[in-house]
């Protein structure tokens, strides 16, 4: 028996409306990176000097949006895999291995995308966990739970680990001057033809960033089971869970302002732990990106229980619903922007970031236009005829048929 894809009626809006916020804020995390070479000043622990307007968009973007977001999209992963096992499982489908065939064509894409364009890609690392994830579908959701944050306990001894190396080692176990190789590193960007400039980063980002996916595998993990919590206990369907997601808002959101005040204050020089600020601004940077991404969630659930929210928000369900699609488009218009047309290392942080904004309302006015003929998004479509095997139909059946 053959599958189908789910149809527009069977989606969850909330989840796509989520899904689109987590976009915008990943396109603003992912922007200084496009734009600068944000990967070896973040790799050496590099302190740009960001003054003005920048030094402001810098401050807000660590404190609210840096962690924030790729976690809301892992949670997202885990409730889609729950939705998309249920429903394969109900229609008598041999669910487990039309899952792996899912998984394995992201895979796919992911690597693609990471190896010819971009060090910052997710998607490999989502199929790679979505391959572990089968062991956990029929697993009880306290179990689910426990686990969930036993991984973000590991994670977080891991990161807190700097904290017990001696003061005079420290300097011993660095990675050396990033002077050293920043300027090859911009030349790559700035200047080198496309074999070359892709030579160099499979060796400098690439292989690298394999190497770390079992470390950087586990916090994407762990929200992954959150998700997969969240959608066998039916937390996003119907209103019984109205007052549990409060009492997350409430609980996430106050525990936010320590983590939030203490990075704050790490950023601003204001609390002085030497040489292990980076270790400590990693450590704040990822309790308050734990914390605030419960929060952020819940805050729009409760808000899309509004009819004038729902109303004011409903245009990012449009790019929430092919955000695979838009995902890999920001990558492409940022690449050609910024590689092709020469302004790598020519943009300000606060230009970055209002590019960012414009990007992703053109992004959004286009992706509510597509859906006026097309049932799916372009790169979700074809996600979902390899998926199960067969074409479906892509464009919109007018009601007269």
């Amino acid at each position: 028996m053959k599958g189908s894809p789910i149809k527009p009626s069977e989606r969850i809006i909330m989840l796509d409306v989520i899904r689109g916020f987590a976009l915008f804020g990943i396109l603003l995390v992912n922007m200084p990176a496009f734009h600068s070479p944000n990967f070896i000043n973040q790799l050496y622990s590099v302190d740009v000097p960001y003054e003005g307007l920048d030094a402001v968009v810098y401050a807000f973007l660590q404190l609210f949006v840096q962690v924030k977001f790729f976690t809301i999209f892992s949670f997202l992963f885990g409730v889609g895999f729950y939705l998309f096992m249920k429903r394969a499982e109900a229609k008598g489908l041999r669910m487990k291995s039309l899952f792996f065939r899912r998984a394995s064509i992201l895979l796919i894409i992911g690597l693609l995308h990471l190896i010819f364009l971009w060090f910052g890609d997710i998607l490999h690392l989502y199929a790679v966990g979505g391959f572990l994830l089968v062991a956990f579908y029929n697993r009880m959701p306290k179990t689910l739970i426990k686990w969930a944050f036993s991984l973000l306990a590991i994670y977080l001894a891991l990161l807190s680990m700097t904290f017990f190396i001696p003061v005079d080692m420290m300097d011993e176990l660095g990675l050396g001057n990033a002077d050293d190789v920043l300027p090859t590193y911009i030349y790559m960007y700035e200047s080198a033809p496309y074999l070359e400039w892709l030579s160099y980063r499979i060796k400098v980002e690439v292989i690298p960033i394999l190497i770390n996916i079992p470390f950087t595998l586990i916090p994407v993990f762990a929200f992954f089971l959150f998700g997969l919590y969240a959608g066998k206990k039916g937390i996003f369907e119907g209103s019984a869970y109205a007052p549990f997601i409060k009492k997350v808002q409430i609980v996430t959101g106050t525990l936010s302002i320590p983590f939030v005040i203490c990075l704050f204050l790490l950023l601003q020089g204001l609390w002085d732990v030497g040489v292990y600020k980076s270790a400590a601004t990693d450590l704040f940077k990822n309790l308050s990106g734990f914390s605030l991404c419960f929060f952020y969630m819940a805050t729009l659930t409760r808000l899309l229980q509004l009819d004038a929210w729902k109303k004011r928000l409903s245009w990012l369900q449009f790019v929430g619903r092919m955000a695979l699609t838009n995902y890999l488009a920001q990558t492409v218009i940022c690449f050609t922007l910024f590689n092709i047309f020469n302004l790598y290392n020519h943009v300000s942080l606060s230009l970055g970031t209002a590019i960012a904004i414009v990007i992703f309302i053109a992004q959004a006015a286009w992706s509510k236009a597509w859906f006026n003929s097309f049932q799916f998004g372009p790169m979700e479509w074809l996600w979902r005829t390899f998926t199960y095997g067969h074409i479906s139909p892509l464009r919109r059946q007018s009601k007269a048929s």
